[in-house]
């Protein structure tokens, strides 16, 4: 069974940071890159960053590059988590942060977590 479990959002003010955790159960992951989407209520939703499988290559959008950075743990075949690291966070940056396989896979969209950038 496929399942990802979004966790870590919160309200913070400009410049804070916060720490994003998804947990991926599942053989569906194995071997899958990963990504960290956000969606707006008034954009789409995109992909901010991504990380191969091993963990040892990652790549962002220049709107995130140089503040956040993600990672990941793959514990076994079964079981993975991957880690968002926001730093310098921008009230542009308030949105509903998702996980999925990059590219993403339609079925496995879990609840998201939402942050929130605010004075």
């Amino acid at each position: 069974q496929v399942q990802l479990v979004e966790s870590g959002g919160g309200a913070v003010q400009p410049g804070g940071s916060l720490r994003l955790s998804c947990a991926a159960s599942g053989i569906a992951f194995k071997y899958m890159s990963m990504g960290w989407y956000r969606q707006t209520p008034w954009k789409q939703r995109d992909l901010i960053a991504t990380i191969n499988f091993a963990g040892d290559d990652a790549d962002y959008v220049d709107a995130v590059k140089g503040r956040f950075t993600i990672s990941r743990v793959n514990t076994n075949e079964m079981l993975y988590t991957v880690y968002l690291q926001m730093d310098r966070l921008q009230s542009d940056d308030t949105a509903v942060y998702y996980c999925n396989t990059d590219p993403a896979t339609d079925s496995f969209w879990g609840q998201g977590t939402q942050v929130t950038v605010s004075s």
